[in-house]
């Protein structure tokens, strides 16, 4: 899904926030966005085979043989990366007894494009707060309503710690984030494979990865705000492409990167484009979901927690019936769907999916949910019904943005890198913990919140009017409660 709405994830501000707004595709050079033949648009594809070197070499040669290109290869996961513009490709691969499915990653030729966010920042006030607080503190209002102060009092988080950002690029200039940003396990994996140059995972058209990073660590040096977890690393890898999109051969480079190089916890606020569920009867979908999640799997079975966000749709994941805004690259159709139709990551075993509350503690108006689909809730912010006692007012989240700034947005984007932060500061206080571990923490630490009583019916008009299934530590607004820092950093240490 692109960024600018990032798992339509980002919402966007007015006054004092982010408005972002971009367009077009996967940047590439001039040679390669011409690269299509009069038989049809330059496509990527995801194509599965068994997950040794000899089979991947295999498969590696048909795409050849077939008249593609690979683009990369992860034997580790048996998943090559491809491109073609021939219509027949795909076709052709999936006769062979070597592939396992192939799928096109997206619907749209691959070509150059984007334009900048429109940035209107919060302003850092003239002097420096009495208590020796962070001067922008007074309007995180989310992070008050976690305990992050209280956390901080015994945990800042633990440099051995690596949360990984996949999404548009970090500043790493920002004067709240170059101590935490670490530029040997940064990379963007724009294109399928990984591009370890400093200024190739730097952000471009999007500020929203900046944004996700400071929630998580914005350092406490009295500068701007202060994120959750600001005694840990940031690793940048870029998944966001200059069009605001992430195709799924962005997203698996991004999990094995981080399998690779040891993270303990990545952040994914998106979702995989251009299909906002990837249904198992389709066979290019169905081949784009088993890449993503033998990708996240491999990510797990190395140490990684995966966090996600639930989406901003309002739809219950767990009861899904009809998909409107897919596909997200070309021309959206209206389409029934069912449970076989995953949202990726969210939707993955072993990944965290994390549903948006306001200042009040409530749901916000746009977070999707779904019982036994949503894991926790986190601040994701509430700008119309939930408004914050706070200088500014805002419902949004204020974090970090490039250029040395600070805004607002809201989203589940926002919600997600909360449950990051959380983790991170457990990943911290208990080093022996792999994630599956930490995944029971984090569910264990959380602030059970019951369903409200008959249906969620936020402005009374009922456009976004929802049901809350299940009790009071485990339903579908909430998953297992509001996540704690205060209450994660009092758990028993390993």
């Amino acid at each position: 899904m692109r960024v600018p709405r990032i798992r339509r994830s980002a919402l966007t501000a007015t006054a004092a926030c982010l408005a972002l707004a971009t367009a077009g595709t996967l940047a590439l050079p001039a040679a390669a966005a011409t690269a299509a033949t009069a038989d049809g648009p330059l496509l990527s594809y995801v194509v599965n085979t068994r997950a040794n070197h000899g089979q991947t070499q295999k498969a590696e040669r048909e795409v050849r043989a077939a008249g593609g290109t690979v683009v990369a290869s992860y034997e580790q996961i048996g998943v090559v990366i491809a491109r073609s513009a021939d219509p027949g490709f795909a076709a052709r691969l999936r006769a062979s007894r070597t592939i396992d499915s192939v799928g096109a990653s997206r619907t749209a030729g691959i070509q150059a494009g984007g334009v900048e966010d429109a940035v209107q920042e919060a302003e850092v006030p003239a002097t420096a707060p009495a208590d020796g607080s962070e001067p922008l503190w007074a309007d995180q209002w989310d992070m008050r309503q976690i305990g992050v102060d209280q956390a901080h009092r015994k945990e800042l988080g633990s440099r051995a710690v690596v949360v990984g950002v996949l999404d548009s690029g970090i500043d790493a200039t920002h004067e709240d984030l170059a101590a935490n940003v670490d530029p040997a396990l940064s990379a963007s994996c724009l294109g399928g494979r990984p591009d370890t140059d400093w200024q190739s995972w730097q952000p471009t058209t999007s500020s929203h990865g900046t944004h996700v990073a400071g929630t998580i660590a914005a350092a406490k040096n009295g500068k701007g705000v202060e994120g959750i977890a600001p005694g840990v690393r940031l690793a940048a890898v870029k998944v966001v492409d200059d069009g605001g999109f992430i195709y799924p051969e962005y997203a698996i480079c991004g999990f094995v990167w981080a399998a690779e190089h040891h993270f303990q916890v990545t952040n994914n606020s998106y979702y995989v484009d251009p299909w906002m569920f990837n249904c198992a009867g389709d066979p290019d979908q169905a081949a784009v979901s088993e890449a993503v999640r033998r990708a996240v799997d491999y990510s797990r079975r190395n140490g990684v927690l995966n966090v996600a966000a639930a989406g901003n749709e309002n739809i219950d994941l767990a009861h899904k019936t009809v998909d409107v805004s897919s596909p997200d690259d070309t021309d959206p159709v209206t389409r029934p769907i069912d449970d076989s139709c995953l949202d990726l990551p969210a939707e993955l075993p072993g990944v965290v999916a994390v549903s948006a509350v306001g200042v009040k503690g409530d749901k916000s108006y746009y977070s999707s949910y779904g019982l036994n689909k949503v894991a926790v809730a986190a601040p994701g912010g509430d700008a119309r019904y939930q408004l914050p006692d706070t200088p500014d007012h805002n419902g949004r989240v204020l974090s970090t943005v490039p250029g040395g700034k600070y805004a607002y947005m809201q989203g589940t984007s926002m919600a997600s890198p909360h449950a990051a932060g959380v983790a991170a500061l457990l990943a911290s206080t208990h080093p022996w913990a792999g994630p599956d571990q930490l995944r029971a923490l984090l569910i264990g630490q959380a602030d059970p919140h019951a369903c409200p009583a008959g249906d969620y019916n936020p402005g009374g008009t009922g456009l976004y009017k929802a049901t809350c299934e299940g009790t009071e530590d485990d339903n579908g607004f909430y998953g297992a409660g509001v996540v704690s820092a205060a209450k994660a950093v009092d758990l028993s240490r390993g």
